[in-house]
């Protein structure tokens, strides 16, 4: 229970890893806020958590839409009145298909960036005052291992990764004097119930032929080191990215 009675929100949570955090933060005691635009996925996720003797609840949320994401804080300040931890684990992600650079859209590049990097903005413009007032916080941004690679025909996803971490540095030094740490968390490859076209059957085998352990990633992978972050355990600890892709890339 290192997350007892902690309220924390998650986005993108209805699916994939973000649900993954979800369940295991609940686990953990803390009272989990997920905010997603799908709400059948979300409802289904809470449902799944309440049954387990555990809080839970789905917030409708755009995070790239300022008032969508300040109507988020709003109505977790009106059931809890505080938040301890934000996971900015929402993105455009397993819906992209690989492609040159010259044949991605200023739309398309314009539509995920909207979500990868002004989404992380928004939530963090919207959660980080209720944070400074309670001089304590817990901010987990979620970049990609493909940063460190370079990974080609995803230059528009490697990119909105790589302002990821830039962005985790810049506002840990901002908000530091409030006690409010932030952190980033690079995964690897991890596979997931979510179907996506970024990576070839080819390039799967590869990517396990490279990791210094030779097996591919799951969600539950990543849930020790999320825990971590988010508790009372990591608070000497602030603008720093952990890596967890299987050894690899060794950053």
């Amino acid at each position: 229970m290192r997350l007892k009675d902690k309220v924390a929100i998650i986005t993108g949570a209805g699916q994939g890893i973000g649900a993954a955090y979800a369940r295991k933060f609940a686990e953990e005691g803390a009272k989990v806020v997920l905010a997603d635009l799908n709400q059948n996925r979300s409802k289904e996720v809470v449902k799944e958590i309440i049954e387990k003797g555990y809080e839970a609840c789905a917030v409708e949320t755009d995070v790239s839409d300022e008032a969508s994401a300040q109507n988020l804080v709003q109505t977790v300040l009106d059931r809890y009145g505080r938040i301890d931890v934000l996971v900015n684990n929402a993105a455009v992600f397993s819906t992209i298909q690989l492609k040159p650079m010259e044949e991605i859209s200023l739309a398309e590049w314009d539509g995920l960036m909207g979500v990868n990097l002004r989404g992380l903005f928004l939530c963090c413009k919207a959660v980080v005052p209720q944070m400074k007032r309670q001089k304590q916080g817990k901010i987990i941004n979620i970049s990609s291992a493909t940063v460190f690679m370079g990974k080609p025909y995803y230059i528009h996803y490697v990119t909105s990764k790589a302002g990821v971490i830039g962005f985790t540095r810049a506002l840990s030094r901002e908000v530091g004097d409030w006690n409010i740490q932030v952190n980033c968390l690079t995964p690897g490859y991890t596979e997931t119930e979510v179907p996506r076209e970024t990576t070839t059957p080819d390039q799967k085998k590869a990517i396990i032929n490279h990791q210094c352990i030779k097996r591919i990633g799951t969600p539950e992978d990543l849930l020790g080191i999320m825990v971590f972050l988010a508790s009372n355990e990591s608070d000497f600890m602030s603008g720093q990215t952990v890596n967890v892709d299987g050894g690899d890339n060794l950053h």
